[in-house]
């Protein structure tokens, strides 16, 4: 019985070696997919695991500033493998390398199985698949979930499978409980029906509207959610945003700094390809009224609105790097219509270099990262906090940035950490976690707070939250936290011990 498993798993073995031989494409999406994986061990917790984790720990049908996709999705992995960072990253390594199968999967519906593969190639090479498989966000699931619902529309337009519709509902409201951002595909599908003479009629069946309100029956609990809490979720993403957008104030650094981000996650032969596809569409379309075949528009019709509609308002408004991820999918496909074998090798050469220097980044933390969104000094800073409380017993910790600090804090120690709602500030999913302060009135505290620009190991001396005296009778800084890594140090912490805690509610 072993001997014949051995052979079966030679024949396999060989199976696949040969197939990589056959299509140097695989070869490489294999490649990639193996560094990230062997990379995983090395990277620590970064804010974002943390507080999506923080999300899987206190259950809900939806959450402050996402829904909760994300959330069920490393709850389910720590469940069963454990509370590791390891687990949760292997989390975004696995859910992502299934959206890359299913990517290539969509691919074949628009080219040549050798195209496809390329295709595959080009996407699994990028950087943002990386981030993808490294990081806990909501663009994890969303981007799976967006992937399986054009491929069952796809299947329901264009292949005629009814029973495609109701799938294609009920992924699509998956889509959405990962993240708003999903509502581009309702857009999408309508834009598609409503610019394409062949199957425009589809805009008055029956089946089109069973999928629609089947992906809003998908996504009930994130309304339901924000109908139980004053659709405030749907504010913070929207009107805060909208009202932004409406002051229509001009910044070249949001443009220019949109365009670099697009660069880093996409590498320029495909960044540029997305533009030069754009442009000529769009010039044919509104100069020529000309479209091109119904598959094509179809693939724009997922591209186009977030891709070139989030670029329109980078003059006035800072677009987050990750916003047009969903538009990648169908991008890529068409990219890989117009991009020359040439070309392709210019953009594998910057993928592996730009790997290389992750990579390097990731194992020897070569340059120090000024920002709180760093993988290292998270589990150091929760040992030195749980000293802390331990010689100062009849204490809590907390901090006062958006999240990161609390967030990191509460997934390594067992003792609760809390956010800035301690001093009264909008702490987002932990104002609706963290209700009843009113237990630690009277309590001293530790407030950690975080030195991004540092400089040196002394003390500050001078205190810059006048918010937190309002809430205790005494601030008194102590010693701050260094964090060192290989020998250098590389993160530091300011420290207060704060008496007496005076709870507004």
């Amino acid at each position: 019985m072993k001997e014949q498993h051995k052979l079966d798993q030679i024949y396999y073995m060989n199976k696949f070696i040969i197939r990589i031989k056959k299509h140097p494409a695989l070869a490489i999406v294999f490649g990639f997919q193996l560094f990230r994986i062997v990379l995983l061990p090395f990277m620590g917790l970064m804010p974002q695991d943390a507080y999506y984790h923080f999300y899987g720990e206190n259950l809900s049908l939806s959450y402050f500033d996402h829904p909760g996709m994300i959330g069920y999705m490393l709850r389910g992995f720590t469940e069963i493998f454990g509370k590791t960072i390891f687990v949760v990253k292997l989390a975004d390594f696995v859910v992502t390398s299934f959206t890359l199968l299913s990517f290539y999967k969509l691919a074949t519906y628009f080219l040549s199985k050798t195209r496809a593969l390329t295709a595959l190639a080009l996407l699994g090479s990028t950087i943002f698949i990386s981030i993808l498989s490294f990081n806990s966000t909501p663009d994890v699931p969303l981007l799976l979930f967006w992937t399986l619902s054009i491929i069952c529309l796809y299947k329901a337009i264009f292949d005629q499978k009814k029973w495609q519709w109701i799938v294609a509902g009920l992924v699509i409201g998956l889509a959405f409980d990962s993240k708003y951002t999903a509502l581009f595909l309702q857009i999408g599908l309508l834009g598609f029906l409503a610019f394409s003479n062949k199957h425009r009629k589809l805009l008055l069946s029956p089946w089109l509207w069973t999928c629609l309100i089947l992906s809003f029956a998908a996504s009930f609990p994130v309304w339901w959610w924000n109908y139980q809490n004053d659709f405030a979720s749907f504010a913070f993403q929207g009107s805060s945003r909208t009202g932004n957008i409406s002051k229509f104030e001009l910044s070249p650094n949001y443009f220019f700094g949109a365009i670099a981000h697009q660069l880093i996650l996409l590498l320029p032969i495909l960044f540029f390809a997305f533009i030069s596809f754009t442009y000529k569409y769009l010039k044919r379309a509104v100069f020529q009224f000309k479209l091109p075949s119904s598959k094509i528009v179809f693939l724009f019709a997922f591209f186009a609105p977030t891709f070139v509609g989030f670029f329109l308002i980078t003059p006035v408004y800072w677009v987050k790097m990750n916003w047009m991820m969903p538009a990648y999918i169908t991008g890529t496909i068409i990219a890989t219509m117009f991009i020359k074998k040439r070309w392709f090798k210019v953009q594998l050469y910057f993928s592996v270099f730009f790997h290389i220097v992750i990579g390097l980044q990731i194992v020897f933390y070569l340059a120090p990262i000024k920002s709180d969104d760093t993988w290292v000094g998270w589990k150091e800073l929760s040992i030195e906090t749980e000293k802390l409380l331990d010689k100062y017993p009849n204490s809590f910790a907390f901090a006062a940035d958006d999240y990161k600090t609390t967030a990191a804090l509460n997934f390594f120690l067992d003792k609760k950490i809390y956010a800035r709602n301690i001093i009264g500030k909008n702490a987002l999913h932990f104002d609706y976690v963290d209700t009843k302060l009113s237990v630690l009135h009277g309590k001293n505290a530790i407030f950690l707070d975080s030195d991004t620009r540092f400089k040196n190991k002394a003390k500050k001396n001078a205190f810059n939250h006048p918010e937190i005296q309002n809430y205790f009778d005494k601030v008194t800084e102590l010693d701050p936290i260094i964090i060192s890594l290989n020998g250098k140090e590389v993160r530091k912490f300011w420290v207060y011990y704060c008496t007496n805690y005076q709870s507004k509610k």
